[in-house]
C-alpha cells in the first residue's frame, strides 16, 4: 500500500482539517471468510458490537461467507469492489500462511490493509475427561503413538493451527510430518469435533475455547503467549513448560482497492476509534484477547515482516517447498 505523502502534507497545513475529530464510516458491513463460530467471526461480531454500543456506527451488518480457506470471501471483495464501499474483510494470520501455500492466489497485496485491532494466542486443549494434563503427557503419547493423538483445527491442513502445534511438537523432540491433522470449517465445528471424540487435542485461538475452559467442559493444557495472562490466569504457557514458542495471531481489516482515499482514511478511523472505546475493551478482556493496534502502513510492514518468518518456518517444517 502507498500512500501520497505529499497530499497528507498539504492537508496538515490546514489546522481545521488536521485538529478536526475524525470522520467515521457511517455503515459497517463486515465480511467474515468462515462459519460462524470461529476467531474471524467472533472478533467481527465483537468489533461491531462496540461500534453499536458505543454510539460510533450504529448501521452495522455482516456476512458469513466460507469455502476456499478464506479466499471465496476475498475473491468476493476484489471482483465486487466498486459495490463494496462500507465493507470490511475480517483476516487473520491464515491470510498470509495460505496465500504463501498457493492455497487461494492472493495476497494481503491485493486489499487495501486497514488495520489490526487484536492479537489472539494459539491454544492447545483436551477434553474435561482426557488423561493427558500437561503438554509434555501430549508430547511423551504422540511421540509414542503419532496416530493415537488426532488434533482438530477450525481451518484447512497447513494453517496456524496446524503449523503452531506441529512446531511445538517438533520443539519437544516429535517428528511434526507425523501429526495427523482434522481440518474442520471454523472453530465451533473445531470444538464439536473435540467434544465428540472424532479427535483428541484441539489446536485454534484461546477466544474460542476460553468460554468453554472456564465452563470446565475442556481443559486448556498451554498457550502461546510469553507470559500466563491476566483473563486466564489458571492457564500455562508453553514456555513454562520448557516449550520455546510465542506465536500471536493478529486479526485484523482489509478493503477492496479502488475506492476513494478518503474512504480508507474513514476506514482506518472507525477501527482505530472503537478499539479505544471502553466497550470494546470489555469485549477484549472477555475473550482473552491481546492488544494489537497497527493502522494503514505500520500494519503492511508487519505483514511483510511475518511473510518472511512464516515463509522460512513452514519451510523448515515441510509443508512448504
Amino acid at each position: 500500500m502507498h500512500r501520497n505523502g505529499l497530499l497528507l502534507i498539504l492537508f496538515c497545513l490546514s489546522p481545521l482539517i488536521c485538529g478536526a475529530e475524525p470522520v467515521l464510516m457511517d455503515k459497517v458491513h463486515f465480511l467474515i471468510p468462515a462459519g460462524p463460530g470461529g476467531g474471524w467471526d467472533g472478533t467481527a461480531r465483537g468489533v461491531g458490537e462496540a461500534l453499536v454500543k458505543s454510539g460510533l456506527v450504529t448501521d452495522v451488518r455482516f456476512e458469513n461467507l466460507s469455502g476456499g480457506g478464506g479466499g471465496r470471501a476475498i475473491a468476493k471483495l476484489i471482483e465486487t469492489a466498486s459495490r463494496q464501499q462500507h465493507t470490511l474483510l475480517i483476516s487473520s494470520t491464515p491470510i498470509v500462511v495460505r496465500s504463501l501455500q498457493g492455497i487461494f492466489p492472493q495476497s494481503f497485496r491485493d486489499l487495501e490493509v486497514i488495520a489490526s485491532v487484536i492479537a489472539d494466542y494459539t491454544a492447545i486443549a483436551v477434553r474435561k475427561d482426557s488423561p493427558i494434563a500437561t503438554f509434555g503427557d501430549l508430547a511423551a503419547r504422540f511421540r509414542q503413538d503419532p496416530r493415537s493423538v488426532k488434533f482438530a483445527g477450525g481451518s484447512v491442513r497447513g494453517s496456524t493451527d496446524h503449523f503452531i502445534a506441529a512446531r511445538a511438537l517438533q520443539l519437544t523432540g516429535a517428528d511434526p510430518k507425523r501429526v495427523v491433522y482434522v481440518p474442520y470449517d471454523g472453530g465451533g465445528k473445531a470444538m464439536a469435533g473435540l467434544l465428540t471424540a472424532e479427535t483428541q487435542v484441539l489446536s485454534s485461538g484461546l477466544s474460542e475455547m476460553l468460554e468453554m475452559h472456564r465452563a470446565g467442559e475442556i481443559r486448556i493444557i498451554g498457550i502461546t503467549a510469553p507470559n500466563r495472562i491476566p483473563e486466564a490466569n489458571d492457564i500455562p504457557t508453553l514456555v513454562e513448560q520448557d516449550v520455546d514458542l510465542v506465536f500471536g495471531n493478529w486479526r485484523g481489516f482489509f478493503a477492496a482497492k479502488g475506492l476513494p482515499e478518503s474512504r480508507y482514511q474513514e476506514m482506518i478511523s472507525t477501527v482505530e476509534q472503537v478499539a479505544k472505546t471502553e466497550q470494546f475493551q470489555e469485549i477484549r478482556r472477555r475473550n482473552g484477547w491481546s492488544e494489537l493496534q497497527l493502522s494503514g502502513d505500520a500494519f503492511y510492514g508487519y505483514l511483510v515482516k511475518q511473510e518472511k518468518e512464516i515463509g522460512a518456518l513452514l519451510r523448515e517444517l515441510g509443508y512448504l517447498k
